[in-house]
């Protein structure tokens, strides 16, 4: 297992043709990995070493390109990236591949949609890791309508908003569709309930890093949950903890714990 890009294959669903990898052991027990907001398969999970990680501890490591995102269709339309349709792509991708039941690991927006997934599929969820989002997946993560005006500025240079100018700065770094993601910042931001929550009964796991300013912390949202367990990365903020060692080892604990292997 190395870092570079590993091969990608698409399938169709929703009228969108949709790319992702089926890497790792084959027999292995898979893991369905579903990226951030403005992220893609390659730089959530491959670069920061998950792929590698995953694989090199025998599992079955599958990864989508999310709708607007790396080499999948980029609709502009807003009404086209609510979490319930982009779950709605990942459950088709395990149709696709024949899968019946995954471990599922979200990152920031990845881990909303992960939620979802795991309310509207409970039967298809082994377990889940929230990574990126605490409490926030309650109560909000802040005023995100700065990020859409930044994504459709002219240039990063007449940004002013200082998570805009990050957003739009890794945009602008991937080469991302930034209409397509302005669409999709518009209406991916659905909040779930406490009620919701405590229905999301399968193992999980909730890793934040200490500095992160956007994801709120995860033992309050462990708490609303039947089976979760909270995790600090340390001094990590919301765009380092992704691939920092101490959530690698920890993910991987905890599916040792569940059974994972």
């Amino acid at each position: 297992m190395n870092l570079d890009n590993p091969p990608f294959s698409r399938f169709s669903h929703d009228g969108l043709e949709l790319a992702f990898f089926d890497e790792g052991d084959p027999a292995g027990d898979p893991v369905l990995l579903i990226h951030g907001f403005a992220s893609s398969a390659n730089v959530n999970w491959v670069f920061p070493g998950w792929l590698k990680t995953l694989g090199d501890a025998g599992y079955r490591v599958i990864a989508i390109d999310n709708r607007g995102h790396g080499a999948s269709d980029k609709p502009h339309d807003p009404a086209l990236y609510t979490p319930p349709l982009m779950a709605g792509d990942a459950v088709a991708l395990l149709d696709h591949l024949g899968i019946p039941e995954a471990h599922v690991f979200g990152y920031s927006m990845g881990a909303r949609i992960t939620a979802f997934l795991a309310l509207a599929h409970p039967h298809r969820v082994r377990s889940v890791v929230f990574g990126g989002l605490g409490i926030g997946m309650v109560e909000g993560v802040g005023d995100w309508d700065p990020i859409a005006e930044a994504l459709l500025a002219p240039s990063l240079d007449v940004v002013t908003h200082e998570r805009g100018r990050m957003f739009r700065a890794f945009a602008d770094q991937t080469k991302s569709d930034r209409q397509a993601l302005a669409a999709c910042i518009m209406t991916s931001r659905d909040l779930l309930t406490a009620e919701d929550m405590a229905r999301i009964d399968m193992p999980a796991l909730i890793g934040v890093g200490t500095k992160d300013d956007i994801a709120g912390a995860p033992q309050p949202l462990a708490e609303l949950m039947p089976d979760a367990r909270a995790l600090d990365i340390p001094g990590r903020d919301h765009m380092l903890a992704v691939g920092d060692k101490v959530f690698k080892r920890a993910v991987l604990e905890f599916y040792a714990d569940i059974g994972g292997r």
